[in-house]
C-alpha cells in the first residue's frame, strides 16, 4: 500500500513559479513510477508529468519546457517544479503512483490534491 501527501500549492501570479512535493509512504517507493495530474473546475482530470523508477520522464505537451518532474528516492518524495505559470495552469494537482502512461485509469494510488491558482 502506498500513501501520498501533496504540498506546496498556493496562489501565484502569471509568470511565477511554484514547486509541488509529494511525500510517499511504503517500502516499494523506489520501484514505483510517480505522476502528477491536474483537474480544473468543470474539466476532466488530465495528465501532467510522470517519472519512472529509473527517472525516465514523460510530459504533457501543454507543460513541456515549463514543468520539471523529479524524485528523491531517499526522501521518498517526488517534485513538480512549475515555471512560467499561466492562468490555464490553475487546477487541483494530484500525485499518483503505481502505474504508467497518460490515462488516470492506469494509476493505482492517489493523493488528496493541492490547489494551484495562477492569477493574471
Amino acid at each position: 500500500q502506498v500513501q501520498l501527501v501533496e504540498s506546496g500549492g498556493g496562489l501565484v501570479q502569471a509568470g511565477g513559479s511554484l514547486r509541488l512535493s509529494c511525500a510517499a509512504s511504503g517500502r516499494t517507493f523506489g520501484t514505483y513510477a510517480m505522476a502528477w495530474f491536474r483537474q480544473a473546475p468543470g474539466k476532466e482530470r488530465e495528465f501532467v508529468a510522470a517519472i519512472s523508477g529509473s527517472a525516465g520522464t514523460l510530459y504533457a505537451e501543454s507543460v513541456k519546457g515549463r514543468f520539471i518532474v523529479s524524485r528523491d528516492t531517499a526522501k521518498m518524495t517526488v517534485y513538480l517544479q512549475m515555471l512560467s505559470l499561466i492562468p490555464e495552469d490553475t487546477a487541483v494537482y494530484y500525485c499518483a503512483a503505481g502505474g504508467w502512461g497518460t490515462s488516470r485509469r492506469n494509476w493505482n494510488y492517489w493523493g488528496q490534491g493541492t490547489q494551484i491558482t495562477v492569477s493574471s
